[in-house]
C-alpha cells in the first residue's frame, strides 16, 4: 500500500467521524436564540472535538509527507488510531447531553488519552521503518508536546471525578497546545531541500 492510499482512506474516515458528529446536534423546536441555551454545552461540546479531529487530520498529514513506505505495522497503527477516533462522536454527545458530568468527562478524556497513544504507536511504527536518521525522526526529536499531552489527559480524566472544570481546562489546554501550527517537519523540509543544508559530496 502507498502513503496516499493510506493518507486517503484514513481522511475518509475522519470525514465520516465529523459527519456522525454533527448529525447528533439536535435543532430545538421554538424560534428563537433563547432555544439554544440548553445547547451550549452540546455546542461546545462539539466545537472541542471538532477541533481536536482537525488536529489530528493536519498533523497525519504533515507526517504522512516525510513517509516513503508502508509497512503491515503502521497499517494496524493507524486502524488502532481511527478506531479510538471514531469512539469521538459518542463520548461527545455523552458529555454535552449530560452537561460536562463527572462520567462523561472521565470517558472523554480516556478517549483523548488512548488516541494520543494509538498516534504514538503509529509514529513508532513509522520510525521503526523510516530509520533515526529519518526525516521525520528529525522533525519529531523528543516530542515534548505528544509527552505534555499524555500528562495533561491524565490530570484530566483524575480530575473529572473532582472538579469537572479543571478536568474540561486540561483537554482545552492540549487542543491549545496543538492547535498552535507545529512546523517541525515544515522545517526540516526545507532545510533538506535547501543545498546549504546538503551534506557536501
Amino acid at each position: 500500500m502507498t502513503t496516499s492510499r493510506l493518507e486517503t482512506f484514513t481522511d475518509g474516515v475522519l470525514a465520516i467521524i465529523i459527519t456522525i458528529m454533527v448529525l447528533e446536534l439536535r435543532a430545538p423546536h421554538a424560534a428563537d436564540f433563547a432555544a439554544l441555551r440548553p445547547l451550549i454545552p452540546v455546542i461546545f461540546s462539539y466545537v472541542l472535538s471538532f477541533i481536536y479531529l482537525g488536529i489530528y487530520w493536519n498533523n497525519h498529514h504533515h507526517m504522512m509527507h516525510v513517509v516513503h513506505r508502508v509497512s503491515g505495522g503502521m497499517l494496524w497503527a493507524n486502524l488502532l488510531l481511527l478506531f479510538w477516533l471514531s469512539l469521538i462522536p459518542f463520548v461527545t454527545a455523552w458529555m454535552g447531553e449530560n452537561h460536562f458530568a463527572q462520567a462523561p468527562m472521565a470517558l472523554y478524556g480516556a478517549v483523548l488519552i488512548m488516541a494520543a497513544v494509538s498516534y504514538t504507536i503509529l509514529l513508532r511504527a513509522i520510525l521503526r521503518v523510516e530509520g533515526p536518521d529519518s526525516l521525520i525522526a528529525r522533525a519529531v526529536g523528543m516530542d515534548w508536546k505528544g509527552k505534555l499531552s499524555l500528562a495533561l489527559y491524565s490530570v484530566g480524566i483524575a480530575a473529572a471525578f473532582y472538579r469537572t472544570w479543571l478536568s474540561g481546562a486540561m483537554y482545552i489546554a492540549v487542543a491549545l497546545i496543538w492547535l498552535v501550527p507545529d512546523t517541525r517537519i515544515e522545517r526540516v523540509l526545507a532545510g533538506h531541500s535547501d543545498p546549504q543544508h546538503r551534506n557536501p559530496s
